[in-house]
């Protein structure tokens, strides 16, 4: 139904709008029309006034009569410095207006700028949680696109990692030589280690109820090759843990396998110093300082990585560039380097 209100109503009824407020933005008001300075402008005035009075400067000459020429110059005389007087009281004026004006306009300046940077930060607190999950699923397709980028190489066996050896098992004894009777029985030399459970075993459990994880590690410390690298990495992660440094805790920067391996061949320092992707501070200065410190952790950073250097080397022999990427994500190749970039390896 219709408004039968009229459209002299609906104006009055409409707000009228007011004056907006600027605040600080405004036009500053006419200030007082009377300052200090022209009062003072007014005082040396009278006082330059009164001198010419007392002084005489337009003194009449003897005969009583006054000349043109001296009436001329004695007016320029009275008037010319009270000219000057106001020019230069106009003049301070106009400069505190100016300065005035100046820090207003610096004022304003400075709050529009914080409200830029208030209102890009609110928009981005604001973001829309699609949006927000898009940029988490693009930093996961990055990390997935890296990994794929690291280990796009072509297999170096065929066998799959379930059934080849981790480790190469040491050399058997040349035939002609003759191998001494002890009399004792010897134990029988179990399995080696495939190379998924040797990765596996590296990571460690991730929990109390990771049955398949305890078992990886089971396995693997009955292997005699790694034994020694699991207990070592145990060690270090341990006392790690004492200062709150926690492998899941650090993100280090993804190295090629060629890198890897160049390490395994027996390079240090300079070409290898990607391998050194830890970057968090603040576990890198706790590391170094109990290095300095306590001569019982130095000794197990320096066993861990003596068994993780030799280890490695065996294990390049028989990997896939994929495996060597899957082995520098687990606890124990990240526990190699933090504390390999403590010690200097990568320097």
């Amino acid at each position: 139904m219709p408004s039968s209100d009229t459209p002299q109503e609906r104006t009055k009824a409409r707000p009228i709008p007011t004056a907006l407020d600027l605040g600080l933005y405004a036009r500053a008001e006419a200030g007082p029309r009377v300052t200090a300075i022209e009062i003072i402008a007014l005082v040396v005035s009278l006082i330059w006034i009164g001198a010419v009075a007392v002084l005489g400067l337009g003194g009449s000459d003897d005969e009583g009569t006054q000349s043109g020429l001296s009436l001329i110059l004695s007016f320029l005389a009275v008037i010319l410095p009270l000219a000057l007087i106001w020019v230069a009281a106009m003049a301070a004026r106009t400069a505190r207006a100016l300065r005035l004006e100046a820090a207003r306009l610096q004022a304003s300046i400075d709050a529009m700028r914080a409200a830029y940077v208030e209102q890009q930060q609110r928009q981005s607190l604001e973001m829309k949680p699609e949006l927000l999950q898009k940029l988490d699923d693009l930093v996961a397709a990055q990390a997935a696109a890296e990994t794929k980028l690291a280990t796009f190489t072509s297999l170096r066996n065929a066998a799959p990692p379930e059934e080849r050896a981790a480790v190469t098992a040491a050399a058997p004894l040349d035939p002609a030589q003759p191998e001494p009777m002890l009399g004792l029985a010897q134990p029988a030399q179990a399995e080696p280690i495939s190379v998924a459970d040797f990765i596996k075993a590296l990571n460690f459990p991730e929990n109390e109820h990771d049955k398949e994880g305890f078992r990886t590690l089971r396995r693997a410390l009955e292997d005699r090759s790694t034994e020694r690298l699991i207990r070592a990495s145990q060690d270090v992660l341990t006392l790690l843990s004492q200062d709150g440094i926690y492998m899941d805790d650090l993100r280090p920067d993804r190295s090629r396998p060629e890198v890897w391996r160049r390490f395994a061949k027996g390079e240090r320092g300079r070409p290898i110093a990607a391998l050194g992707g830890i970057h968090d501070r603040s576990s890198l200065v706790l590391a170094a300082g109990r290095m300095r410190k306590d001569p019982v952790f130095r000794d197990a950073v320096h066993h861990f990585l003596r068994h993780f250097d030799r280890t490695f080397m065996e294990f390049e022999k028989n990997a896939s560039d994929s495996e060597i990427a899957a082995l520098a994500d687990t606890r124990t190749a990240r526990a190699f380097m933090l504390l390999g970039r403590v010690t200097g390896t990568f320097d």
